[in-house]
């Protein structure tokens, strides 16, 4: 199987997204996700189904969303950089997701896995993988952060020696947030154009990759979601989901893919904090356990190796 298999990678999305769901579920004890099947509208064909959670008893807002999505060419945000898709149809599938939880100690998380290819008649197509995962804590516990990419790194190292070093070094250079000179989190992993190696080795990397995403999350979250917390607390998570909603709408590729596309904006868009606090020129106090995120968790490193 080393043509492009669409079908397989489907069905895989899909049941990711179930498996996923119920995971989530499971962990909050609550909510359940509300599902809104939707279908492309405009220009190209597709559509997807978009699964949103809220008001649990541990996440205040989740969304998993598979999308599937058809056009006749591809938008600036996807061939800026690879001219050579200019003019080529296109088909776009994917899983994306981002859980944001109440307690300011239980971090932040996303992630994605997607399939792209672009075809022009009387040429060989062009397709590729992408994806990844990334944490992001308003309270940081190094076991925590060590545990995540652990996890990221087994998942990589059937696959190379350097696999999970490369991946982790692209999530931290791409999750960072320029007009700010600092990271959106304490990073994963972050992979695009992958096709090196045939399709059948690429699916199987990004399969690793995607069913590893709940073993690294769910720990977290079941170790800190009864650490009790106040209004500091929470009012500190309010603001740095600033800077999530600051990167999402800046720099996030699949943000912007998806709108020049001409996609779903509210399935685009449910990764957004249901709740966010902006202050003007607000500072960490000296000594603070807020001052501890800016000065430690927000400076990429090896996690696995410097601790």
């Amino acid at each position: 199987m080393n043509s492009p298999d669409i079908g397989a990678v489907r069905a895989y999305l899909l049941d990711l997204q179930d498996r996923i769901c119920l995971q989530i579920e499971q962990a909050d004890g609550q909510s359940k996700f509300v599902e809104d099947n939707w279908q492309r509208e405009g220009p190209g064909g597709g559509g997807g189904r978009t699964r949103v959670l809220t008001d649990g008893a541990i996440f205040e807002q989740g969304g998993v969303n598979f999308s599937q999505v058809t056009g006749d060419s591809l938008p600036a945000s996807a061939t800026a950089s690879r001219p050579e898709l200019a003019g080529r149809s296109f088909e776009a599938l994917g899983v994306s997701l981002v859980i944001h939880p109440h307690n300011p100690y239980v971090p932040t998380s996303h992630a994605n896995v997607r399939f792209f290819i672009a075809e022009k008649e009387g040429e060989e197509p062009i397709w590729w993988f992408g994806g990844g995962y990334d944490l992001t804590p308003y309270y940081g516990f190094d076991e925590d952060v060590v545990a995540w990419h652990q996890v990221a790194k087994s998942a990589c190292d059937p696959f190379g020696e350097s696999v999970y070093a490369d991946y982790k070094k692209w999530c931290d250079e791409y999750f960072f947030l320029k007009h700010r000179n600092e990271p959106r989190g304490v990073g994963g992993l972050f992979l695009d154009d992958l096709n090196e190696g045939g399709f059948e080795h690429c699916f199987n990397m990004i399969k690793s990759i995607g069913d590893s995403y709940t073993q690294a999350y769910l720990p977290i979250v079941e170790k800190r979601k009864k650490i009790p917390f106040g209004e500091r607390e929470r009012d500190f998570q309010l603001y740095r989901r600033g800077r999530y909603v600051e990167f999402n709408l800046v720099y996030d590729r699949g943000t912007l893919f998806g709108l020049q596309s001409g996609g779903r904006t509210e399935s685009i868009l449910m990764s957004l904090p249901p709740l966010v606090k902006w202050q003007y020129n607000w500072q960490p106090e000296a000594g603070s356990p807020e001052s501890k995120l800016y000065e430690h968790f927000l400076k990429p490193q090896d996690w696995l190796n410097e601790l």
